[in-house]
């Protein structure tokens, strides 16, 4: 089976909302780097925050964690002893998926797959806590109730990291940088026919927020301290700490 991207290469009759089911895992990989602008940074940097926030005999959560990578970045770079690692996905596929890349990697830091709601699931005594592009796929009013959660399940110190796809109220702005995603997309071996598909598939499934209704999220949740770290086009990263 091939591990290149190419569910959307043929024209369909009816395009399907997207799900993260068994096609889509096989193709993942090689789908993120080729749509999210500065992925690889992004993961890194996860890590080496990671490296800097986890405190000693804490958990650390990594919501919404697909294939790990986040998770697999984190495990390498914390050196507090005592850390557990909770990786959550709603996607079974991912899940299983997730539980066979992890086992390849030798690590002291105990870690537990769980297939959950990251709504759902309980944080507490957390040093570190990821939203890789998971918040997105959140039903919008449940967005806040899950932020609160995290604020509440965070140490004094403890950070979140958060990664998202932003939309801008400004249409000259929003058409321009939907416009270099688009050339990036291109630049990276997507047909017109998979570009146009798969925004029908998504359109539905992944509702996009502004940069300030982010950080008034963070506001309402009890962050005091937050910011952009990273920009591409429209993929943003941001930290927020208690």
């Amino acid at each position: 089976m091939s591990n290149l991207d190419n569910i959307y290469s043929t024209p369909q009759q009816t395009v399907k909302d997207f799900v993260f089911d068994e096609t889509v895992v096989d193709v993942f990989p090689d789908m993120i780097q080729r749509s999210v602008p500065g992925y690889q940074t992004i993961i890194s940097t996860i890590g080496h925050l990671a490296q800097n926030f986890a405190q000693t005999n804490s958990h650390i959560y990594d919501l919404g964690c697909s294939l790990g990578a986040a998770t697999l970045a984190m495990r390498r770079s914390i050196q507090a002893q005592g850390c557990q690692i909770y990786a959550v996905d709603t996607s079974a596929a991912m899940v299983e998926r997730c539980q066979m890349h992890l086992s390849n990697f030798k690590s002291q830091i105990k870690t537990d797959v769980i297939c959950a709601d990251a709504v759902d699931f309980e944080i507490k005594n957390a040093s570190v806590v990821v939203l890789n592009f998971t918040l997105q796929f959140i039903s919008p009013d449940k967005r806040i109730e899950l932020i609160n959660k995290i604020y509440q399940g965070l140490n004094p110190g403890g950070i979140l990291v958060l990664s998202e796809k932003l939309r801008f109220d400004t249409p000259a702005i929003q058409n321009t940088l939907d416009e270099l995603h688009l050339d990036f997309k291109r630049a990276h071996g997507y047909s017109e026919l998979e570009i146009a598909q798969k925004r029908t598939a998504i359109e539905n499934v992944m509702l996009t927020d502004t940069l300030e209704i982010h950080f008034e999220r963070f506001k309402q949740a009890g962050f005091s301290q937050f910011s952009q770290w990273y920009q591409c086009f429209n993929f943003t990263s941001m930290l927020a700490i208690k």
